[in-house]
């Protein structure tokens, strides 16, 4: 009887492992490496510009500092909308034509 729990055991902490290992990787995938390439938005003061590098658009610096953000946040939902529906062909070897 030993034996066996000390089994499922084992396998519980490879499977736990296993879990937290995939965990980290994505989390580093979120983070990322902080090299200055991966840089979000800048914010040019002198020029009254805000661009958003992941959407290669620019904004009105003012009125995005002043709250005034919903088309940025539009832009970054469709985004990672996008990227989820690529992912999701992706998984089921779906390509378009």
């Amino acid at each position: 009887m030993v034996p066996q729990q000390l089994s499922v055991y084992t396998r519980y902490e490879i499977k736990v492992r296993e879990q937290q290992e995939s965990l980290r990787n994505q989390r580093k995938l979120q983070v990322g490496t902080g090299v200055r390439a991966e840089k979000i938005r800048t914010y040019n003061y002198k020029d009254n510009r805000v661009t958003d590098h992941r959407l290669k658009m620019n904004f009105e610096l003012t009125s995005f500092l002043s709250g005034d953000i919903e088309t940025a946040v539009q832009g970054c939902a469709a985004m990672e909308q996008k990227e989820l529906l690529e992912e999701m062909a992706e998984s089921v070897g779906w390509t378009a034509t």
